[in-house]
């Protein structure tokens, strides 16, 4: 009879988890996919091979080098995705651009989510289940997002149903792994909040969103001073002294905002029940993404 898998076990570690797989039986199994779904491991990179399947075989070597300099002053905060072998052996799913990155670091061992053969379904149930955690920064977030989406298949569209989020709410939250890492670094540090993070990541000037992050973290800036700072920055005219516009508008031009995810969202009141929405883009593609957001 099949050892029964309880707290204390899954506590011993990853290795301890894959140990006994196959003798488990297949409820177990289900509870052990549950537990490394969120669980990360340190690998040695020796006993990772790449998939030789894998269609992308041209990597920009001056963005690698980036990466990897990245890397080694701040680690490797997006896990790569293997499938275990056997027991000292592991083959790349997902992430290879990490992984050459990481090997040009001179790191010996890399975080990975570990995944099982055959172990489909049961993962896309683990991980939505992980996204309902209430303590996962919007970091942790964005990757399960990116997971489910990578080695699920899922389009967006079916991504958001299966989390029961809207469409721009995950859309949202996986821009953010696009931001540089010390940008991610102070998101799972909760040295900036979700809404900070979205107009950064609004931003597509380098320069200027590393400026804007370093000029948050020195004065504190709140959302909203961020907000008229990257405006300015673009371009836009200085807002005019009035009066903040009621409570429940307020509310109403927030929700619009997070809903289009841009800042440049403005609830424009001209008399009882009378008013405008005004929303700003400054190009092609972000117009192209606001049309995206009402076809949703």
């Amino acid at each position: 009879m099949a050892k029964k898998i309880d707290k204390k076990q899954l506590g011993m570690g990853v290795r301890a988890l894959l140990a006994n797989i196959e003798t488990e039986t297949s409820e177990n199994q289900q509870e052990i996919v549950r537990e490394l779904s969120h669980t990360v491991a340190m690998i040695p990179l020796h006993e990772i091979e790449v998939n030789p399947f894998q269609p992308r075989n041209e990597f920009d070597e001056a963005a690698l080098a980036e990466l990897s300099a990245s890397i080694q002053v701040h680690g490797l905060i997006q896990p790569i995705t293997v499938r275990r072998l056997s027991a000292n052996e592991y083959q790349l799913i997902s992430g290879e651009r990490r992984l050459r990155a990481s090997k040009m670091a001179g790191l010996e061992e890399i975080p990975a989510y570990i995944r099982l053969a055959n172990d489909q379904e049961m993962l896309e149930m683990a991980l939505v289940e992980n996204i309902q955690r209430e303590n996962l920064n919007a970091i942790e977030i964005a990757i399960t997002y990116q997971r489910l989406k990578e080695e699920c298949n899922l389009t967006d569209e079916a991504l958001a149903s299966r989390v029961g989020k809207q469409r721009s709410t995950v859309t949202n939250h996986m821009r953010l792994l696009k931001l540089p890492p010390d940008i991610q670094k102070a998101i799972k540090d909760k040295q900036i909040s979700m809404g900070h993070a979205r107009v950064l990541a609004g931003v597509d000037d380098f320069a200027l969103q590393n400026s804007l992050f370093r000029e948050t973290l020195r004065q504190g800036l709140s959302v909203r001073a961020l907000e008229t700072l990257a405006s300015a920055h673009h371009g836009d005219k200085p807002r005019k002294s009035k009066p903040s516009l009621p409570d429940a508008y307020e509310d109403i031009q927030r929700r619009l905002r997070e809903h289009l995810g841009t800042p440049r969202v403005q609830l424009k009141l001209k008399g009882e029940g009378k008013g405008q929405i005004v929303i700003g883009f400054d190009s092609n593609n972000q117009l192209n993404d606001l049309l995206e957001q009402f076809e949703a």
